[in-house]
């Protein structure tokens, strides 16, 4: 019998495996298994940070391990196909757009419900969370059609959108550097998906991180945000999330053109 054929697909089928992890990630982050706010006997409301949507953001930790998987596969196994390119955005869309924004959404619910009368909040005030799916998928068409996104990107990548929100319930459930009334604040909410999302579809030219070789010289941009980026989250644990990517963005700019 031959399995070369069914040996082409193992990549593939990993890339499934993100799309799964997604799909988990969106069932936790939407069925929290109790309420969000609840009333006190003396008529004051106190909220809560379901623990479920913290698993939903480690699904989304999961997810991303898959996609750096599959493509190390792919590439190992020299079997990159057109087929495995579009499953990955569409499984990328799934884990790093949509469940990404419906975190947002459910921390806008629960930013309102602290207020007096948030509980009847017009979900209008909620709909800005749909901004980042939406910028996840122009971000994931324009990569698909733009040949100079191979080893470096024009704009955020979806991943990296992805585990930047995935860490923010995360920052306010374990209560760090007390960050979670900053992180649970409307307006900075509404900020991070305005950023978030135009970081994503904006042309901003951002380094890779594959690795042609190992080359100090030809590496160092990368070598120095891997390292930063181990200190942040020594020093910081989820809170690092925000100041990665600001290093990120930092370093790509300010090393564009030595970048491969």
């Amino acid at each position: 019998m031959d399995y070369r054929p069914f040996m082409k697909q193992i990549p593939n089928l990993i890339t499934l495996l993100n799309l799964v992890f997604g799909c988990l990630a969106i069932i936790f982050i939407l069925q929290t298994g109790q309420s969000i706010v609840y009333i006190e006997r003396e008529g004051y409301t106190s909220w809560d940070l379901p623990e479920k949507i913290t698993w939903g953001c480690l699904f989304i930790f999961a997810a991303a391990i898959i996609d750096f998987v599959d493509g190390f596969i792919a590439r190992l196994m020299k079997v990159n196909s057109a087929m495995g390119e579009q499953l990955d955005s569409l499984a990328d869309m799934v884990s790093f757009g949509v469940a990404p924004g419906l975190i947002m959404y459910q921390l806008l619910r629960l930013s309102f419900a602290r207020e007096e009368g948030g509980l009847d909040t017009s979900i209008a005030w909620l709909l800005p969370a749909l901004l980042i799916p939406c910028a996840a998928a122009w971000r994931l068409a324009k990569f698909n059609i733009d040949a100079r996104q191979e080893l470096s990107f024009r704009g955020l990548p979806t991943p990296a959108n992805g585990l930047v929100i995935a860490c923010l319930p995360l920052i306010i459930f374990y209560q760090q550097f007390g960050l979670e009334e900053i992180m649970l604040n409307k307006w900075v909410l509404y900020l991070l998906i305005v950023l978030l999302s135009g970081l994503m579809i904006s042309n901003i030219p951002l380094m890779g991180m594959k690795f042609k070789n190992f080359s100090l010289k030809e590496n160092l941009p990368r070598y120095l945000l891997i390292t930063l980026s181990i200190l942040a989250i020594v020093l910081l644990k989820w809170a690092a999330a925000p100041v990665i990517l600001l290093l990120y963005v930092l370093v790509s700019l300010v090393t564009k053109n030595k970048l491969a």
